[in-house]
């Protein structure tokens, strides 16, 4: 194993969907839409609400924990999705027909069992990796955890904007730290990077990010997970490309 190389790597993404309009208070309501001057604008705005971990919630975790071997190779120890069903009275575990685990459960026992993934010996200083995750993934855990009282086990927010530990961003990375709408440092999707680098898209199989609140409306949530999985699956392939080309 070379020198600095961590141990465990967890790769790990997040599907998520607006609340309920009705849930929130009048006063809520009309900031939430506040702005919209027409009904398409309206129901952008409503949309829009699955991004913010204030009038959002999380629906699934996929998570992909990989070992690095003494010859610097890698291996599966784990790969698992957490995924929303709030009606059952225990978790329960399905099989999914990638052959992946995923475990139904409340949105609260989703995120508990994501922080219970620290407080395991082995993985206390676990390398995170994700894409955009320290702009989107991390801070919606961080916020939606104590929103649901619930206090986390890692502070996924330490560090600056240019420096963090045990975190790999992707996004951050391939943009070198300056993303913007044109130039050679100009953002661009997941899928697109996929695609460029030569990796299978998650968008393949027929769903994607902007699909998941209308799958979930719909109670395919094992659709859901499976491509959170694929997800997590292509950023580990995309982490690999950047490692071999682009680490210094």
């Amino acid at each position: 194993m070379a020198q600095n190389e961590p141990r465990y790597y967890l790769v790990y993404d997040l599907e998520t969907t607006p609340r309920l309009y009705d849930s929130f208070s009048e006063s809520q309501q009309e900031y939430i839409v506040r702005g919209a001057n027409t009904e398409e604008e309206r129901i952008k705005k409503l949309g829009e609400m699955a991004l913010s971990p204030l009038t959002g919630k999380i629906i699934c975790i996929g998570l992909q924990l990989m070992e690095t071997l003494e010859d610097g190779s890698y291996i599966l120890k784990k790969k698992k999705a957490f995924a929303v069903d709030e009606l059952k009275q225990e978790p329960q575990l399905k099989q999914l027909e990638s052959g992946a685990e995923c475990e139904l459960m409340s949105e609260k026992e989703i995120i508990k069992n994501f922080w219970s993934i620290f407080q395991k010996e082995d993985y206390r200083n676990v390398h995170l990796i994700t894409f955009n995750g320290r702009n989107f993934d991390a801070p919606f855990l961080m916020l939606r955890s104590a929103i649901l009282n619930i206090k986390p086990t890692r502070n996924l927010m330490t560090g600056t904007k240019f420096t963090y530990p045990l975190h790999t961003d992707l996004l951050d990375e391939l943009t070198y730290f300056n993303p913007g709408p044109y130039g050679a440092t100009k953002r661009f999707n997941f899928d697109f990077y996929t695609r460029e680098f030569g990796i299978t898209s998650p968008k393949s199989a027929g769903i994607d990010g902007s699909k998941v609140s209308e799958f979930y409306n719909e109670g395919k949530i094992l659709e859901i997970a499976e491509y959170c999985l694929r997800d997590v699956k292509a950023t580990w392939e995309l982490f690999l490309k950047w490692k071999e080309f682009l680490r210094w």
